[in-house]
């Protein structure tokens, strides 16, 4: 039987939550079904192209954008027409999209697909001038979450596929636990833990002051940042004039933060902004209490996150964590089960058995219009 030949483009192809999002898809779409390869720009995680060796996914690397965008377009067409796809699947934060959609149009790739996965991007004005273009282009529209959904498409149709993983991975384990503790040096110290890229969107800094006030009343407290990104070194810096710098632990980038999500014990996300956020997610499920900025979308919310202003004066977020309390690891269990349903949305392989899904009746409608 012939496979159905898939493209999946992205922007960057370094360790994002875009970036995560269509490895998750490419190397979970069954296989007897589904070709797929990922076009990609630079930078490259070194990570995600052995995965894609791995699962027999073709990675075209494209140039920068941002150093040559025609050479960046030129090598988005040629491929498509090299590889000839059934499927385009570009995924993105804003309407600029809309020039790889076209590129796919020019291309002759009969089904092209849209997938929103932010609710901000550094070029508003370009966004609101091409997103009319979108209903041109494309001709399926997909969105991580409804914030997502209406920036990119505004009041026109769109399917939400929530970002979705291998949520069992998650789960507390008592053993790694310890272990990732134990490397921490600590024991009973309260740990408050986040992931993410270092950079605007992510707001460390501000989590940083609120830890300093914080290690005024906890002294043994530690924060636990992990990620890299191009505010690390202003963060660390940052770190470093604080009165607390000793138990700032900058833990850096990591393949596998599942382990990590057991060692902590509250997790914060002050972003500016979000789409979905996967960590989020990650987190709630470890059975971790979150305190989360009141600038991400509340769709990822399981019932029990604290949300705070980033507005506030950081000596709140100081004191709300304090008053938080941490879960015994039974009652961290516990909360993994009571929301299993919830859990199960985010399930990969049944996302991507939606996905499988909407590519299938788009190439059934392509067929009718033959």
């Amino acid at each position: 039987m012939r496979k159905t030949k898939v493209v999946m483009i992205t922007s960057y192809f370094d360790r994002n939550g875009v970036t995560s999002q269509v490895m998750n898809y490419a190397t979970n779409l069954n296989k007897n079904k589904f070709q797929v390869s990922i076009a990609a720009g630079e930078p490259y995680d070194i990570g995600y192209e052995k995965l894609c060796q791995e699962n027999n996914i073709e990675l075209c690397k494209l140039p920068r954008k941002q150093k040559n965008v025609y050479a960046y377009y030129r090598t988005i067409y040629s491929f498509l027409k090299k590889k000839k796809p059934d499927i385009v699947h570009v995924h993105g934060s804003s309407a600029l999209i809309t020039v790889e959609l076209l590129v796919a149009m020019l291309a002759g790739v009969p089904v092209r697909v849209s997938h929103s996965h932010n609710t901000i991007c550094s070029h508003p004005l370009l966004h609101k001038t091409l997103k009319p273009l979108l209903k041109v282009v494309s001709n399926c529209y997909l969105a991580c979450g409804e914030l997502a959904g209406k920036w990119m498409y505004g009041d026109g149709a769109f399917k939400i596929i929530p970002n979705a993983f291998e949520t069992n991975a998650f789960v507390l384990n008592s053993e790694t636990r310890l272990s990732i503790r134990k490397k921490l040096g600590v024991s009973d110290n309260l740990v408050i833990g986040h992931i993410g890229k270092f950079n605007y969107q992510k707001n460390q800094n501000y989590l940083i002051r609120a830890f300093e006030k914080l290690s005024h009343k906890d002294g043994k407290a530690i924060l636990l940042l992990v990620g890299n990104g191009p505010d690390l070194a202003e963060i660390k810096n940052q770190a470093q004039h604080t009165t607390c710098a000793d138990r700032i632990v900058f833990w850096g980038e990591t393949a596998n933060p599942e382990s990590l999500y057991s060692a902590i014990d509250i997790f914060a996300l002050p972003s500016r902004f979000e789409g979905l956020p996967v960590v989020l997610l990650e987190a709630q499920i470890s059975g971790l209490p979150c305190i989360v900025s009141d600038k991400v979308t509340r769709e990822v919310d399981f019932g029990d996150i604290i949300w705070k202003s980033i507005e506030d004066n950081p000596q709140i977020w100081a004191d709300t964590i304090l008053s938080m309390g941490q879960r015994t690891e039974e009652q961290r269990k516990q909360y993994c089960l009571k929301h299993a349903k919830q859990i199960a949305q985010y399930d990969i392989q049944e996302s991507a058995k939606k996905v499988e899904n909407i590519y299938e009746r788009q190439l059934q409608k392509k067929k009718k219009l033959l």
